[in-house]
């Protein structure tokens, strides 16, 4: 039978993470060097969960020592490594190479510097509030469900946690704050999940800055009780 989430977790939750890393992207890594999807997987999470880096070592490198045999894959019991480009014949290698650029990095504390996401994983790691709200409440659908953008923004901002606007509003900043062109927010609000263009007049970038000034104006039904 299939494995549990938990015990899924446990061998193999990491594991997936870097796989994940690689959606849309060339499995390039070389001993050398490690591919743009590695990258940008070491990037995010020695930013955000840099104890994870040395679960990955371990996890990618057990599956590439002890891939699953004839009675796991029979019983279901293992994790199915996705489609890389690769021919399977190769994929033991390079996992073997993931795993030694994965420990290289942490013992030589060897961190890539800060950049603009450089994948689709990494826009979303890196930003996953705003890939909840640009893609739940933009898709193409959003018009045949709300009137307007302002609509849509509203039904989110009253259907969701405060503490979860605010950060949300956090991510916007961070967004914002970056140094690129009109075109990359463009790039970025689609790898995230908008799947319509920003109102007239707005650039993407100017939308989302009126976004986090409109999420951040105060609620009616929260905040301090007013005095009788």
């Amino acid at each position: 039978m299939p494995l549990n989430p938990l015990e899924h977790d446990r061998r193999y939750g990491e594991l997936d993470q870097v796989m994940r890393a690689y959606a849309g992207q060339p499995a390039d890594d070389t001993p050398q060097k490690p591919g743009q999807a590695l990258v940008a997987y070491l990037r995010q999470t020695w930013h955000s969960r840099p104890w994870a880096l040395a679960v990955a070592e371990r996890q990618v490198r057990e599956y590439a020592e002890h891939p699953p045999g004839r009675l796991r894959l029979k019983l279901g019991e293992f994790y199915a490594i996705p489609d890389v480009g690769l021919p399977e014949s190769e994929i033991q290698q390079w996992l073997y190479c993931l795993a030694d650029h994965i420990r290289h990095s942490v013992e030589a504390g060897e961190v890539p510097p800060p950049a603009t996401p450089a994948t689709h994983w990494e826009w979303h790691a890196r930003f996953p509030e705003l890939g909840q709200f640009l893609g739940g409440w933009f898709s193409q659908d959003m018009p045949d469900e709300f009137d307007d953008h302002d609509a849509a923004v509203e039904d989110y901002r009253g259907s969701t946690d405060p503490y979860v606007v605010a950060r949300l509003v956090g991510e916007l900043r961070e967004l914002l704050t970056l140094d690129i062109d009109e075109s990359d927010y463009a790039l970025a609000v689609a790898e995230l999940g908008m799947e319509l263009d920003p109102p007239a007049p707005y650039s993407p970038s100017g939308w989302l800055a009126a976004v986090a000034d409109r999420l951040t104006a105060p609620r009616a039904d929260y905040g301090p009780e007013t005095a009788r």
